[in-house]
């Protein structure tokens, strides 16, 4: 019988749904897309509605199989249980929804409710559809637009007034009442989700006519380009004007933004590495045709002005490089940038993890060997020992811990001189001056 390595390549299932990239995907996994069909996201992970396989002794096996039968060898001498992150590759040709997550009390609390109504979970109208929080980072592999956080209200106030438009008197009436920022962005949403289906098309119409080829870089100008490209998208959508009261962030690649919960935000175009709580928990807010749960949506949303730090590794062009993404709040999971160029490289996680390769190629072992090459990804218990990476590549691991910082600071400080050593996963995040 063939030992088992304690490490595995795996098989992942691919979400084709209609924002997704008929380009990005296909190309990194090495798959033809004759039909341009999109493809959305990969996901990596035991998550019931698109887990991923192993490949053991010529047979695949369910990951979540054999992280129940291998306690010992997955988890170490650290507590079991579930993979309890999901990792993704994420391709956004077109706008993802408009959404928030909840924290872990209002998904406890929301999932036994709807329980308790009798909703069943494959239900349109459900909102909870397990008790976990869902907190995330997306890290850019190429330039990335996302909206996140909401602007200062006098800032939303100011951009939509230039604007002119007769339809948008109640919503800014309550965006310049009195009470905290906070109060007025929750007293706007309330009225703007309160316009009628004529009004909404004629917002729709009039946001259609903004000049949406300007060339202009101000708030307004880019704000305007993003709304006027919404109202193609999702006409009598609400939504459409979010540019104006949520922040717009352009990532570069291995730049990241970690979102918390209560945050609202929407993934607008790009190729990124996703990261997140095994949790399917989403209220959404606009620029969908799914289920809006508005007074759900505003009960949960945490209206205060909100501007994302920008997570940035040191300096991407050293090699090696172990980074960890630093989270500025304690999560079940963990995101680790690795750079390498032939030469061998400590593996450096110590609990479960999954390790996507998106550069390259490399050679994962001890005594037991698994190459991967661009697009490929495996699945690492705890107990294998000391593993060696090997090639030239960039990948990325998602664990239960980061990087361990000594080790880490050692191989970066072999790359660039002891001036280089501070330990990966704790460079703070720059404030993102592109977060307008």
């Amino acid at each position: 019988m063939t030992p088992d390595p304690g490490f595995f390549r795996l098989c992942n299932e691919i979400k084709h749904y209609p924002w997704g990239s008929p380009l990005w995907i296909p190309e990194l996994i090495g798959e033809k897309n004759p039909e341009k069909k999109p493809f959305a996201e990969l996901w990596m992970g035991v998550h019931p509605l698109g887990p991923s396989y192993i490949e053991n002794s010529g047979k695949k096996e369910p990951l979540s199989a054999y992280i129940e039968t291998h306690e010992t060898g997955v988890w170490g001498k650290s507590a079991g249980g579930k993979l309890p992150f999901l990792f993704k590759l994420l391709a956004a040709e077109k706008p993802l929804s408009i959404q928030v997550h909840p924290d872990a009390g209002q998904a406890r609390e929301g999932w036994e409710r709807e329980n308790r109504e009798g909703i069943e979970e494959s239900a349109p109208r459900r909102n909870y559809k397990d008790p976990s929080h869902k907190p995330e980072i997306l890290c850019a592999l190429g330039p990335f637009t996302a909206l996140c956080g909401f602007r200062e209200a006098d800032e939303s106030a100011e951009l939509l007034d230039a604007l002119g438009f007769p339809v948008l008197e109640k919503p800014l009436k309550a965006l310049r009442s009195p009470g905290s920022g906070g109060e007025r962005l929750k007293a706007f949403l309330q009225a703007l989700f309160a316009l009628g289906p004529q009004e909404r098309e004629t917002l729709s119409r009039a946001v259609s006519a903004l000049p949406g080829t300007s060339s202009g870089k101000g708030p307004a100008e880019v704000s305007m380009k993003l709304a006027a490209q919404f109202a193609a998208q999702y006409p009598g959508d609400p939504g459409i004007l979010a540019p104006f009261y949520l922040r717009i962030l352009k990532l570069k690649p291995l730049e990241a933004v970690f979102l918390k919960a209560g945050v609202m935000h929407s993934y607008v175009e790009g190729f990124g590495v996703e990261l997140m709580a095994n949790s399917d928990n989403v209220l959404r807010g606009g620029l969908t045709n799914k289920h809006i749960d508005i007074p759900e949506l505003l009960r949960i949303l945490d209206f205060s002005p909100y501007t994302p730090s920008i997570l940035s590794p040191p300096d991407t062009e050293r090699r090696p490089l172990v980074f960890s993404y630093p989270l500025p709040l304690k999560t079940e999971f963990s995101l680790t940038l690795l750079k390498n160029k032939d030469r061998p490289l400590p593996y450096p996680l110590k609990g479960p993890s999954i390790l996507c390769v998106t550069e390259g190629s490399l050679l994962l072992g001890n005594r037991s060997k698994l190459s991967l090459r661009t697009g490929e990804s495996a699945f690492i218990g705890a107990a294998c020992g000391s593993l060696v990476l090997d090639g030239a590549f960039t990948a990325f691991a998602a664990g239960t811990t980061g990087a361990d910082a000594a080790g880490a600071a050692s191989v970066n400080a072999g790359a660039a001189g002891a001036d280089a050593a501070t330990p990966a996963g704790v460079q703070a995040g720059r404030r993102g001056e592109n977060s307008r």
